[in-house]
């Protein structure tokens, strides 16, 4: 971020400051643990800690003033004490963002989507680094803390400015982009997620629409057309329009698709007259609608397909949980993809799953799918059912959330212990280190609440320590 004084912090944010004015500030920081030298400490209230009960540490870490909604005794900027859904430190975070993106000379290319946005964000964010200097935070900075914290993080000289848009409702991703200002903005899809919060697919549509809507005649909508909720949005946007997809009507189209015994996907990206085979180096069809997407920012962005092609086949994974490949030299291989899940996301890694050609059997670890409301009994139904015509060799579900996709497994085919259910990690960590053999594949996936990071982890390290223990694979 540009340096400030704390009186033009106060400003910005509409607060009030407590200590000299004229002190400067040149980052900020929400851990107090984490604090560079200059920085405005910002002592957020959380459900589980109180960011002024840190103020101090923030100090004598490098903090020289703190954002605040209580008055401390150290240098700070009191702000209001917010509303009952956003802290007051968190709405005073997006007003200085809102202020520093003013004095930015980036394009800003927001990315929305209920599914793939973290990973098209990712793909975005290498491909343009050919075009110059990007700012693209790793994981999923999406909401009205995350966004925010994207734009005042950035380097002033940045050229471009990729930030994830997340939504619970209607009017969040009008917030961000409030804030935010995109030139460009990417919809990769509209499924499930967060229905139950929202109500129904068409109103989560509507809410996605935002960012598309937002944007200014002169910007950029980059649309799926093989989504007709999202291809429908071009109706209602002042901005010029760029689809991409495997129709035939797509701007930006992928043609001869094709999948490797590892998983990885190739195609031919096209554009107008001009063809060219892309090796991307990720697992997964549905991962070409994603580089789809970053492909045409690049276009815009007046990269060839040429260059397009090269970036996309050196794509590295820079946010983890998703698809994240571990191939263990006792032979097995683990497929983390547990950073979150929705139906449309969880069909897609078990399809990319029972695609695969291993020496052994396919594992499917799944957990509960989380907000999916009144649809959540029928959409499990629906997984477990998939997993069967999948011919997956092994289903394993865990938490109370999963064990309707269990029951659906059961019912639609003929299992002989291959379809279990756990109510815990231990017990499910226990039969997987029992059964596992030498060339399986072992996916984790299920919504963020229900930390299947923490079961993938748990499976890897015991399989390590027996194959260290025993000298070789049961």
């Amino acid at each position: 971020m540009h340096e400030m004084t704390l009186e033009q912090v106060a400003k910005a944010v509409g607060g009030e400051v407590y200590g000299d004015p004229g002190t400067k500030v040149t980052s900020v920081s929400t851990d107090s643990r984490q604090v560079s030298q200059s920085a405005l400490f910002c002592a957020i209230v959380g459900e589980k800690t109180d960011g002024h009960e840190h103020i101090s540490q923030a100090m004598v870490s490098g903090a020289v003033a703190s954002l605040v909604t209580k008055q401390s005794q150290e240098p700070c900027v009191v702000v209001p004490m917010g509303t009952e859904e956003l802290d007051g430190v968190i709405i005073a975070l997006g007003r200085l963002a809102a202020f520093e993106r003013t004095l930015l000379n980036a394009q800003v290319i927001g990315v929305t989507g209920s599914s793939g946005k973290t990973t098209t964000k990712d793909m975005i964010g290498q491909v343009l680094s050919t075009a110059g200097k990007v700012h693209a935070p790793a994981g999923s900075p999406n909401n009205e803390l995350g966004l925010p914290l994207t734009i005042l993080t950035a380097p002033i000289d940045s050229d471009f400015i990729v930030a994830e848009m997340g939504m619970r409702g209607i009017g969040h991703i009008e917030y961000l982009c409030d804030i935010a200002k995109p030139t460009i903005g990417v919809v990769t899809n509209v499924g499930h997620a967060h229905v139950g919060e929202v109500g129904s697919v068409q109103e989560i549509a509507q809410a996605k629409s935002e960012l598309p809507r937002s944007l200014p005649k002169e910007g950029l909508a980059v649309l799926n057309a093989d989504d007709p909720n999202v291809i429908a949005m071009a109706a209602n946007v002042s901005s010029r329009v760029l689809t991409y997809g495997l129709s035939a009507k797509s701007d930006v189209q992928g043609q001869n698709i094709s999948t490797n015994e590892r998983g990885e996907v190739s195609f031919t990206l096209c554009y107008r007259d001009e063809k060219i085979a892309v090796q991307l180096p990720l697992l997964g069809e549905h991962n070409v609608s994603n580089a789809l997407s970053a492909s045409a920012v690049a276009i815009d962005a007046g990269l060839s397909l040429h260059q397009i092609a090269d970036a996309l086949e050196n794509l590295i994974q820079k946010s983890k949980w998703r698809m994240q490949v571990e191939r263990l030299d006792l032979g097995v291989t683990l497929i983390n993809d547990a950073y979150n899940a929705n139906p449309e996301s969880m069909a897609a890694a078990l399809k990319t799953l029972a695609g695969l050609a291993p020496n052994g059997r396919t594992w499917a670890v799944l957990g509960e799918m989380a907000e999916l409301g009144p649809d959540a009994l029928e959409e499990h139904d629906r997984v477990g059912r998939l997993i069967v015509r999948l011919n997956i060799s092994q289903l394993v579900t865990v938490g109370q959330g999963a064990r309707t996709m269990f029951l659906a497994a059961n019912q639609e085919g003929s299992w002989d212990g291959e379809s279990v259910w756990f109510p815990d990690f231990s017990q499910a960590c226990d039969y997987i280190i029992d059964r596992v053999e030498i060339g399986d594949t072992i996916l984790f996936k299920a919504s963020r609440s229900a930390g299947f990071e923490l079961l993938a982890q748990a499976v890897q390290e015991q399989l390590i320590a027996n194959w260290t223990q025993k000298g070789s694979h049961k």
